[in-house]
């Protein structure tokens, strides 16, 4: 490789060679060649610059900070390989716009919008059809335990075991399994579904639990239609960083307000926090621990809980 090479022929070579070493980089191997184009557009020869990143990283539709700082984090993996052929390469420094990953703040359902919800998708046409209560019950679940909407589109008749009182949920995010023990009120409402799904399929094609009209298993690209028209019908404000509520957020509404029921209750919640990561298939107790810091009400909860504390404990 020689400072002739076009960039675009670089990015080959680069792709190339990570993906010899089992890398995919599907989506950072679209960004590299749109720097690529970039690069030739703008009529730059040689060795990589910082200055030609930086224009690239800057050069996109959207304004905030974290796109560019984004941008930046694809390019360096790729700079710092030219740099072996290409030792005048400026290879830029770690975190040069700032970090590149940030979670954005989800829409923390009310107690009012989830009723809301459930009762438009009750209204759903045909009245006393399928539908409506498919999906009444199917939202309703999401909003009492915190599933996946994945999750629960898997979920087949002999997962769902209400004798029992759980649910089994397997191979899900990271290919793990777990049983979700159930409140009586949501056992009483997939009773109900379960009965009135087989009166009207009593001979459905497929063995999944919720079914669509026809006796198919549910798609989840027709539940999140389904989902966005309610959301319109409804006229709902989005409260976070999203630009409308998402189904997803019903799961997070249900961790949120877990912590916020124990911090109100003086429950430990350092000790119940490992048993809801668990409840709700989180790999990591940090993946719950971050709606502390991301939710201000439970923010100030939080601080106000640190405050007594510190003023209970005796100086040395």
């Amino acid at each position: 490789m020689n400072q002739f090479h076009s960039m675009t022929a670089r990015v080959e070579d680069y792709l190339t060679a990570r993906r010899k070493l089992g890398f995919g980089l599907k989506a950072q191997g679209t960004q590299l060649f749109a720097f690529a184009r970039f690069a030739e557009r703008v009529g730059h020869r040689g060795p990589v610059t910082l200055e030609l990143a930086l224009r690239w990283a800057r050069d996109s539709h959207s304004t905030r900070p974290i796109t560019a700082a984004k941008r930046i984090g694809v390019l360096r993996p790729f700079v710092r390989y030219l740099q072996q052929f290409e030792p005048a390469t400026e290879v830029p420094p770690f975190k040069l716009l700032g970090p590149t990953h940030r979670r954005p703040v989800p829409h923390i359902f009310s107690n009012a919008e989830v009723e809301e919800l459930l009762a438009a998708a009750g209204r759903l046409p045909p009245a006393g059809g399928l539908q409506p209560a498919t999906y009444e019950t199917l939202f309703g679940l999401l909003a009492a335990t915190g599933m996946r909407i994945s999750e629960a589109l898997r979920l087949e008749r002999a997962d769902v075991m209400l004798e029992a009182g759980m649910l089994n949920v397997s191979k899900s995010k990271c290919r793990r399994s777990r049983l979700v023990p159930l409140h009586e009120t949501t056992i009483a409402a997939l009773q109900r579904y379960a009965q009135f799904r087989d009166q009207l399929l009593p001979l459905a094609a497929d063995d999944n639990f919720f079914l669509s009209p026809w006796g198919r298993a549910l798609k989840l690209g027709t539940v999140e239609d389904t989902f966005c028209r309610l959301r319109r019908r409804l006229g709902w404000v989005a409260r976070g960083d999203y630009p409308a509520p998402r189904i997803f957020d019903l799961r997070h509404a249900f961790i949120t307000n877990c912590l916020l029921r124990w911090y109100q209750n003086q429950i430990n919640v350092d000790n119940a926090i490992a048993a809801l990561s668990t409840y709700v298939g989180h790999v990591r107790v940090s993946d719950t621990y971050w709606y502390v810091s991301a939710i201000p009400e439970l923010m100030a909860l939080a601080a106000r809980r640190f405050e007594r504390y510190a003023q209970e404990t005796p100086n040395d």
